[in-house]
């Protein structure tokens, strides 16, 4: 049972990868034969200067840093006011979590524009 499982999950990555790939490599070859320039599909133009691993790894960053932020906050309420309560560390884990993509965004933004 846990293999047949295993391979639903790994058929369905591998089935959303081939679905993205054809359909995008399906998407410029007819532009290319409506003899139109494929520019829409490059990165670092004038529109979108910041690469995409570039906004990747720092929201990726600031997410993490807000979940630690967050983790933190929690161990330091329920060791200082004795407040032991079930919905503490997700209450405060997804309010960090949220502002710290919120935080992400905008530095995003920031970026977009150098």
């Amino acid at each position: 049972m846990e293999v047949a499982i295993l391979a639903i999950i790994f058929g369905s990555v591998f089935g959303v990868f081939y679905l993205f790939f054809s359909t995008r490599n399906k998407e410029r070859l007819l532009l290319i034969e409506k003899g139109m320039e494929a520019k829409i599909f490059s990165r670092g133009d004038a529109n979108n200067p910041a690469p995409f691993w570039k906004v990747f790894i720092l929201n990726m960053a600031v997410l993490l840093m807000g979940i630690g932020v967050g983790v933190l906050t929690a161990m330091i309420i329920e060791a200082s006011f004795n407040f032991y309560e079930d919905a503490l560390y997700p209450g405060i884990i997804f309010l960090t979590a949220g502002i710290a993509l919120f935080v992400g965004f905008t530095l995003t933004k920031k970026l977009d524009k150098e």
